[in-house]
């Protein structure tokens, strides 16, 4: 568990991965926390899915590198978004972020600072020396963002752009 002054950040257990799909309100009754309906987007449907409830399933994987980690709003104990790694570090020592917060809670910083309690939380782990995140080039909400939480842009793709923040070891 990550927290911030203002956010809970928690990985999830594939049980509760599987209550996180079901959005029907049985997460937030297990974390007690408020229920506001909310939606998961075919990207990340899929992932799950295909991606990180197999990985979850497998004991090889470390589970805090493959799992989706959920974030509650301290004051408010709402859900409010969520965020996962990419998998686990890299021979180079990078990890992807990937992160979304829910429409309502947009545009008062809790992104921010979900990033930066998990860049705080990385740097608390041995192996890993930076980490990367890629936005589409017309997500610019996205790569305000990451450049508010000191990601550099080092590549541009045809349609997305990779950011990569480097941890001070």
């Amino acid at each position: 568990m990550v927290t911030t002054e203002r956010l809970i950040i928690k990985p999830l257990t594939l049980k509760q991965l599987q209550k996180y799909i079901l959005a029907d309100g049985s997460l937030e009754e297990e974390f007690q926390t408020h229920y506001i309906p909310r939606t998961i987007t075919f990207e990340l449907q899929e992932a799950i899915e295909q991606t990180i409830i197999p990985k979850l399933n497998d004991s090889k994987y470390d589970y805090l590198y493959t799992t989706l980690w959920i974030i509650i709003a301290a004051d408010s104990n709402h859900l409010i978004g969520d965020l996962c790694f990419i998998g686990e570090p890299n021979e180079e020592g990078e990890i992807e972020i990937g992160y979304g917060i829910y429409e309502s809670f947009r545009e008062k910083g809790y992104m921010k600072e979900a990033i930066n309690g998990m860049i705080q939380w990385a740097s608390e782990q041995h192996q890993v020396k930076s980490i990367i995140a890629h936005t589409t080039k017309f997500n610019q909400a996205s790569f305000i963002l990451l450049q508010k939480n000191n990601f550099v842009k080092i590549d541009e793709l045809e349609f997305l752009y990779k950011w990569q923040f480097m941890l001070d070891k």
